[in-house]
Protein backbone atom coordinates (compact mmCIF):
# COMPACT_ATOMS: atom_id res chain seq x y z
CA UNK A 1 0.00 0.00 0.00
CA UNK A 2 1.28 3.58 -0.96
CA UNK A 3 0.46 6.85 1.30
CA UNK A 4 1.16 9.63 -0.70
CA UNK A 5 1.16 13.40 0.94
CA UNK A 6 0.54 16.51 -0.65
CA UNK A 7 1.79 19.13 1.75
CA UNK A 8 -0.13 22.29 0.93
CA UNK A 9 0.33 25.95 1.75
CA UNK A 10 -2.91 26.13 3.94
CA UNK A 11 -3.55 22.16 4.58
CA UNK A 12 -1.44 18.96 4.24
CA UNK A 13 -3.51 16.44 2.10
CA UNK A 14 -2.77 12.60 1.70
CA UNK A 15 -3.92 9.74 -0.16
CA UNK A 16 -3.79 5.84 -0.05
CA UNK A 17 -4.47 4.60 -3.72
CA UNK A 18 -7.08 1.56 -3.72
CA UNK A 19 -7.72 1.75 -0.46
CA UNK A 20 -11.90 1.08 0.33
CA UNK A 21 -12.26 2.71 4.14
CA UNK A 22 -13.42 6.32 4.55
CA UNK A 23 -9.61 7.45 5.63
CA UNK A 24 -8.01 6.32 2.62
CA UNK A 25 -8.30 10.21 1.38
CA UNK A 26 -8.72 13.28 3.64
CA UNK A 27 -6.48 16.72 4.87
CA UNK A 28 -5.62 18.34 7.83
CA UNK A 29 -5.05 22.46 8.57
CA UNK A 30 -1.98 23.58 9.18
CA UNK A 31 -3.41 25.67 11.89
CA UNK A 32 -4.39 22.42 13.56
CA UNK A 33 -2.18 20.26 15.64
CA UNK A 34 -0.61 18.24 12.83
CA UNK A 35 1.27 15.38 14.62
CA UNK A 36 -1.88 14.56 16.82
CA UNK A 37 -4.14 14.95 14.05
CA UNK A 38 -2.04 12.58 11.73
CA UNK A 39 -1.78 9.81 14.74
CA UNK A 40 -5.28 9.67 14.70
CA UNK A 41 -6.30 9.91 11.49
CA UNK A 42 -3.71 7.13 10.23
CA UNK A 43 -4.58 5.06 13.57
CA UNK A 44 -6.48 2.49 11.58
CA UNK A 45 -4.31 1.54 8.84
CA UNK A 46 -1.62 -0.69 8.59
CA UNK A 47 1.69 0.20 7.30
CA UNK A 48 2.49 1.35 3.80
CA UNK A 49 4.43 0.16 2.07
CA UNK A 50 6.29 3.11 0.67
CA UNK A 51 5.66 7.11 1.30
CA UNK A 52 5.97 9.56 -1.58
CA UNK A 53 5.30 12.99 -0.46
CA UNK A 54 5.58 16.80 -2.32
CA UNK A 55 6.05 19.74 0.04
CA UNK A 56 5.55 23.77 -0.72
CA UNK A 57 6.08 24.11 3.12
CA UNK A 58 9.18 24.86 5.33
CA UNK A 59 11.60 22.44 6.66
CA UNK A 60 10.25 22.37 9.98
CA UNK A 61 6.92 21.27 9.12
CA UNK A 62 8.33 18.43 6.98
CA UNK A 63 9.74 17.34 9.85
CA UNK A 64 6.78 16.97 11.59
CA UNK A 65 5.57 14.87 9.30
CA UNK A 66 8.58 12.58 9.36
CA UNK A 67 8.43 12.17 12.95
CA UNK A 68 4.87 11.13 12.83
CA UNK A 69 5.60 8.87 10.32
CA UNK A 70 8.49 6.86 12.16
CA UNK A 71 6.82 7.16 15.39
CA UNK A 72 3.85 5.19 13.64
CA UNK A 73 5.15 2.71 10.81
CA UNK A 74 8.69 3.27 11.36
CA UNK A 75 9.15 4.58 7.62
CA UNK A 76 10.60 7.65 6.05
CA UNK A 77 9.04 9.73 3.25
CA UNK A 78 10.53 9.79 -0.55
CA UNK A 79 10.35 13.95 -0.84
CA UNK A 80 10.10 14.75 -4.63
CA UNK A 81 11.96 17.56 -5.84
CA UNK A 82 11.07 19.74 -8.89
CA UNK A 83 13.69 17.99 -11.43
CA UNK A 84 14.28 19.48 -15.00
CA UNK A 85 12.55 16.58 -16.50
CA UNK A 86 9.99 13.91 -15.74
CA UNK A 87 7.06 11.88 -16.61
CA UNK A 88 7.34 13.39 -19.91
CA UNK A 89 7.24 16.96 -18.50
CA UNK A 90 9.61 19.08 -19.75
CA UNK A 91 10.46 22.00 -16.75
CA UNK A 92 10.33 25.54 -18.26
CA UNK A 93 12.75 26.81 -15.94
CA UNK A 94 15.94 27.94 -16.22
CA UNK A 95 16.46 26.86 -11.95
CA UNK A 96 14.43 23.96 -12.41
CA UNK A 97 14.03 23.48 -8.48
CA UNK A 98 12.74 26.52 -8.43
CA UNK A 99 9.11 25.65 -9.78
CA UNK A 100 6.72 24.64 -7.37
CA UNK A 101 6.67 20.59 -6.78
CA UNK A 102 2.92 21.14 -7.06
CA UNK A 103 2.73 23.00 -10.20
CA UNK A 104 4.97 20.42 -11.90
CA UNK A 105 2.97 17.63 -10.30
CA UNK A 106 -0.13 19.01 -11.81
CA UNK A 107 0.95 18.85 -15.38
CA UNK A 108 2.22 15.50 -15.03
CA UNK A 109 -1.20 14.57 -14.57
CA UNK A 110 -3.01 16.01 -16.82
CA UNK A 111 0.07 14.77 -19.33
CA UNK A 112 -0.65 11.02 -17.77
CA UNK A 113 -4.32 12.03 -18.20
CA UNK A 114 -3.46 12.61 -22.08
CA UNK A 115 -5.43 15.95 -22.13
CA UNK A 116 -3.09 17.42 -24.53
CA UNK A 117 -2.40 21.60 -25.24
CA UNK A 118 -3.58 22.96 -21.72
CA UNK A 119 -3.62 25.72 -19.09
CA UNK A 120 -3.35 24.62 -15.30
CA UNK A 121 -4.76 26.47 -12.86
CA UNK A 122 -4.09 26.36 -9.26
CA UNK A 123 -6.08 28.62 -6.95
CA UNK A 124 -5.26 28.38 -2.91
CA UNK A 125 -3.17 30.36 -1.10
CA UNK A 126 -1.52 31.70 -4.18
CA UNK A 127 -3.09 31.88 -7.54
CA UNK A 128 -0.63 29.70 -10.28
CA UNK A 129 -0.99 29.45 -14.19
CA UNK A 130 1.16 26.79 -16.21
CA UNK A 131 0.94 26.90 -20.19
CA UNK A 132 1.63 22.99 -21.02
CA UNK A 133 2.02 21.94 -24.81
CA UNK A 134 0.95 18.65 -25.76
CA UNK A 135 4.20 17.12 -25.87
CA UNK A 136 4.79 18.01 -22.19
CA UNK A 137 6.88 21.28 -23.02
CA UNK A 138 5.89 23.39 -20.32
CA UNK A 139 5.76 27.28 -21.57
CA UNK A 140 6.08 28.78 -18.38
CA UNK A 141 3.44 30.51 -15.99
CA UNK A 142 2.66 33.38 -13.87
CA UNK A 143 2.28 33.43 -9.54
CA UNK A 144 -0.07 36.02 -8.11
CA UNK A 145 -2.08 36.23 -4.52
CA UNK A 146 -5.12 33.92 -4.51
CA UNK A 147 -8.58 35.94 -4.05
CA UNK A 148 -8.39 34.98 -0.26
CA UNK A 149 -5.02 35.94 0.33
CA UNK A 150 -5.63 39.43 -2.29
CA UNK A 151 -8.63 40.15 0.65
CA UNK A 152 -6.23 39.27 3.81
CA UNK A 153 -3.56 41.70 2.23
CA UNK A 154 -5.82 44.31 1.45
CA UNK A 155 -7.18 44.29 4.56
CA UNK A 156 -4.01 44.32 6.06
CA UNK A 157 -3.16 47.34 4.55
CA UNK A 158 -6.04 49.81 4.74
CA UNK A 159 -7.06 51.67 7.73
CA UNK A 160 -10.70 52.42 6.41
CA UNK A 161 -11.42 49.36 4.56
CA UNK A 162 -13.57 47.30 6.67
CA UNK A 163 -16.04 45.05 5.64
CA UNK A 164 -18.94 44.82 8.45
CA UNK A 165 -19.43 41.11 6.68
CA UNK A 166 -18.32 38.74 3.79
CA UNK A 167 -19.00 39.81 0.75
CA UNK A 168 -21.13 39.13 -2.41
CA UNK A 169 -19.13 38.72 -5.99
CA UNK A 170 -21.07 40.92 -8.21
CA UNK A 171 -20.31 43.46 -11.25
CA UNK A 172 -20.28 46.94 -9.55
CA UNK A 173 -20.55 46.95 -5.61
CA UNK A 174 -22.69 49.39 -3.51
CA UNK A 175 -20.95 48.81 -0.45
CA UNK A 176 -17.49 47.68 1.00
CA UNK A 177 -17.74 44.37 1.91
CA UNK A 178 -18.90 43.28 -1.76
CA UNK A 179 -16.48 45.51 -3.51
CA UNK A 180 -13.41 43.81 -1.47
CA UNK A 181 -14.91 40.67 -2.85
CA UNK A 182 -15.82 41.36 -6.25
CA UNK A 183 -12.71 43.04 -7.13
CA UNK A 184 -10.36 40.10 -5.69
CA UNK A 185 -11.95 37.59 -7.05
CA UNK A 186 -12.61 39.11 -10.71
CA UNK A 187 -9.15 40.11 -10.77
CA UNK A 188 -8.37 36.39 -10.59
CA UNK A 189 -10.66 35.59 -13.17
CA UNK A 190 -9.62 38.45 -15.34
CA UNK A 191 -5.88 37.00 -15.22
CA UNK A 192 -6.80 33.44 -15.74
CA UNK A 193 -8.27 34.74 -19.00
CA UNK A 194 -5.50 37.16 -19.87
CA UNK A 195 -3.41 33.75 -19.72
CA UNK A 196 -5.36 31.74 -20.93
CA UNK A 197 -5.82 34.17 -24.31
CA UNK A 198 -2.06 35.18 -24.59
CA UNK A 199 -0.84 31.14 -24.34
CA UNK A 200 -3.54 30.39 -27.28
CA UNK A 201 -1.60 30.96 -30.35
CA UNK A 202 1.59 28.66 -28.80
CA UNK A 203 -1.15 25.85 -27.44
CA UNK A 204 -3.73 25.83 -30.01
CA UNK A 205 -7.27 27.26 -30.19
CA UNK A 206 -8.66 23.85 -28.21
CA UNK A 207 -5.75 24.02 -24.88
CA UNK A 208 -7.78 22.92 -22.29
CA UNK A 209 -8.30 24.79 -19.13
CA UNK A 210 -7.79 22.73 -16.17
CA UNK A 211 -8.52 24.22 -12.65
CA UNK A 212 -8.08 22.69 -9.09
CA UNK A 213 -6.93 23.93 -5.53
CA UNK A 214 -9.26 24.97 -2.59
CA UNK A 215 -10.96 27.63 -4.45
CA UNK A 216 -11.37 26.23 -7.90
CA UNK A 217 -14.51 25.77 -7.84
CA UNK A 218 -15.29 29.53 -6.64
CA UNK A 219 -12.83 30.83 -9.42
CA UNK A 220 -14.54 28.13 -11.69
CA UNK A 221 -17.92 29.68 -11.70
CA UNK A 222 -16.61 33.21 -13.32
CA UNK A 223 -14.78 32.41 -15.47
CA UNK A 224 -16.14 33.44 -19.31
CA UNK A 225 -14.59 30.33 -20.90
CA UNK A 226 -14.91 26.18 -20.43
CA UNK A 227 -12.85 25.01 -17.74
CA UNK A 228 -12.67 21.55 -16.31
CA UNK A 229 -12.37 20.97 -12.86
CA UNK A 230 -9.71 18.94 -11.01
CA UNK A 231 -9.80 17.84 -7.37
CA UNK A 232 -6.39 16.68 -6.31
CA UNK A 233 -4.22 17.12 -9.06
CA UNK A 234 -1.12 16.89 -6.76
CA UNK A 235 -1.91 14.16 -5.21
CA UNK A 236 -2.93 12.05 -9.13
CA UNK A 237 0.36 13.60 -10.09
CA UNK A 238 2.61 12.27 -7.54
CA UNK A 239 1.02 8.77 -8.05
CA UNK A 240 2.06 8.89 -11.39
CA UNK A 241 5.20 10.15 -10.47
CA UNK A 242 5.52 7.07 -8.14
CA UNK A 243 4.64 4.49 -10.33
CA UNK A 244 7.00 5.29 -12.95
CA UNK A 245 10.01 5.33 -10.04
CA UNK A 246 8.93 2.41 -9.29
CA UNK A 247 8.87 0.79 -12.12
CA UNK A 248 5.12 0.59 -12.37
CA UNK A 249 4.98 3.32 -15.34
CA UNK A 250 8.01 4.94 -17.29
CA UNK A 251 9.86 8.26 -16.95
CA UNK A 252 10.79 9.63 -19.53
Amino acid sequence: MRLLLDLGNTRLKWWLPGAVDAMNRDAISWDDDIATGLRAAWAPHDAPTEVWAASVVDAARERVVEEVLAARWGIAPNWVRTPADGCGVRNAYAEPHRLGIDRFLAMVAAHADGVGACVLVGVGTALTLDALTDDGHHLGGLIAPGPQLMQQSLLGATARVRPERPGRVVDAADNTADAVASGCWQAAAALVERFVAHMSPALGANAVVRIGGGDGESLKSLLALPVELVADGVLHGLDVWANAQSGVGRAS
